[in-house]
């Protein structure tokens, strides 16, 4: 069992999930519930609950349970069309990127819904979009003058 409770630790990727597991494995090795808490920086009363748990339904009991929680403001629709949203106007055709924001002011004019700006970068993150972006080009820009400007001798220059 101890075998098998390793592996299972190891394997594990849920942060919660493994410290539930390494708690019963010490209570399992025979330490006590409070060197348990102090050995894992947890509350006793988290251990007391965990091997309560694991001794009444075994290691089913101790599998993290879906979290509630405030409900999206956004539907999947309307996060698919912000998203199409931000690809369509990621490059401004006057010249610049798009910010946050003006992601921002898109969602609440367009759906009512007001996110702060921190959020907006969330969103997208959670849309799989990166927000690492390349340097912008002016509208002016020429590569012409910048080639030209590259040719001139530096006095540094053998």
């Amino acid at each position: 069992m101890s075998d098998n409770l390793a592996e299972l630790i190891n394997t594990e990727t849920n942060a919660r999930q493994r410290l539930k597991l390494l708690a019963v494995s010490h209570f399992l090795e025979g330490k006590n519930r409070t060197e348990i808490a102090i050995f894992l920086k947890v509350s006793r009363r988290s251990v007391n609950i965990w091997i309560k748990s694991y001794l009444d339904f075994g290691l089913k009991g101790l599998e993290v349970k879906p979290r509630s929680g405030r409900p999206h403001r956004l539907s999947p629709e309307q996060l698919a069309n912000i998203k199409q949203y931000v690809i369509d106007n990621a490059i401004k055709s006057k010249g610049g990127r798009l910010q946050g924001k003006d992601i921002q002011e898109y969602i609440q004019t367009t759906f009512g819904v007001t996110y702060q700006k921190t959020n907006i970068y969330h969103l997208l993150h959670k849309l799989n979009l990166s927000w690492i972006t390349t340097r912008s080009k002016h509208p002016k820009q020429s590569e012409e003058a910048q080639v030209s400007f590259k040719k001139i001798p530096n006095k540094n220059d053998p």
